[in-house]
């Protein structure tokens, strides 16, 4: 279990962070939305606990992109890094990506949703993790 407050920040360091509370968990995406923002196969993240993360530094350097059917993504404006997302029907639920934590979160990814679009060119790994076709949430 690492110390608390988790912290972290983007590449220019504009935007901080810290989370209050362990993490509930981390997970893959292979939705093809996020393999553009990442330019990667998957992203990675992390659920806090809702209402334990908030801004530290650099609020007015995030910038978002609201696809109007998901989650927002949030940004640096300056160095381009991808942060966090947010949930538009709940703002204190949000997922952060894993590298932008300072050190080790406590948390390994425990799962990998939206399966069904992963990218050709790099093959799931065989490395036990559930996999689902779409959300790992049922219904969402």
């Amino acid at each position: 279990m690492p110390d608390l407050p988790l912290t972290g920040g983007c590449n220019c360091g504009g935007v901080r962070f810290e989370i209050d509370a362990p993490l509930t968990g981390a997970g893959y995406c292979h939705c093809t939305r996020c393999q553009r923002r990442t330019g990667t196969a998957a992203s990675v993240q992390a659920w806090p606990e809702p209402g334990s993360f908030r801004i530290v530094e650099g609020e007015g350097l995030l910038a978002a992109w609201e696809p109007g059917d998901g989650w927002a993504k949030l940004f640096c404006s300056r160095c381009g890094s991808s942060v966090m997302s947010r949930n538009p029907a709940d703002p204190d639920e949000v997922s952060v990506r894993l590298g932008v934590f300072d050190g080790d979160p406590g948390v390994r990814p425990q799962s990998r949703q939206f399966v069904a679009y992963a990218a050709p060119w790099d093959p799931l790994p065989d490395d036990g993790l559930p996999r689902f076709p779409e959300s790992r949430h049922a219904g969402a």
